[in-house]
């Protein structure tokens, strides 16, 4: 199988994956939402939805760069939950401050690999 098929299935449990935590551990998610943005439970929600919903969009040929492209779109409006869970010093969870800090450059790796997936297998 070829490298890039490998890593589509592999983005595509990723981000599955993910969306599921939203459901799992929505206490988590909730903590992280940085206070100026509303709504935080129907977000939390629909962003694992979408991350689903993304995911399994990968998987289908004819809507998989749409995917991608929606999974770039949403890791960048969700970074500034990143952002926050960094600089609140972890929203109350005992998470290293590197760790929290290793989450910022990381969205762009994230963005790099669906990015590479917005090109034809």
């Amino acid at each position: 199988m070829e490298l890039k098929t490998v890593s589509l299935y592999a983005m595509a449990a990723f981000f599955a994956g993910a969306g599921l935590l939203h459901f799992i551990i929505p206490k988590f998610f909730l903590r992280i939402m940085p206070p100026y943005i509303p709504w935080h439970k129907p977000i939390v929600y629909l962003s694992g939805l979408v991350e689903i919903g993304l995911a399994g969009l990968l998987l289908i040929p004819q809507y998989r760069v749409w995917a991608a492209w929606g999974i770039i779109a949403l890791l960048v409006a969700v970074f500034p939950a990143n952002l926050y869970h960094y600089t609140s010093g972890g929203a109350g969870m005992r998470i290293p401050g590197w760790a929290l800090f290793c989450r910022l450059p990381l969205q762009i790796v994230l963005v790099g690999w669906a990015y590479w997936h917005t090109r034809a297998l």
